[in-house]
């Protein structure tokens, strides 16, 4: 094996969850490690359901929800529009050659 090629090894390596709080150690190349969720907190070990966001995720899913609803709701004025106007005639192929 290679000398002075490998990262230094801490055995001593403390993990701690941002939303819970749990401290514990463990042996990793880096001196501390931080996660946002643990065996603790986490929704499938706990049995509870709660969303877990992180960078906005979930308002950003109800947005573009809202946005889409909001889309669907005026294609579907601008249709009725359409209809009050008059329906467009459906002109066959034999009227379409002009015979």
């Amino acid at each position: 094996m290679k000398a002075q090629i490998h990262p230094q090894y801490f055995t001593d390596a403390k993990v701690i969850c941002s939303s819970c709080g749990l401290n514990y150690v463990t042996g990793s190349t880096k001196q501390s490690i931080h996660v946002e969720v643990c065996s603790k907190c986490h929704p499938f070990y706990t049995g509870e359901h709660k969303f877990l966001d992180t960078k906005g995720k979930v308002e950003k899913f109800q947005k573009k929800v809202q946005v889409a609803a909001e889309m669907k709701a005026k294609q579907a004025s601008l249709k009725k529009k359409t209809d009050e106007k008059g329906e467009r005639k459906v002109k066959s192929l034999r009227e379409l050659l002009g015979e």
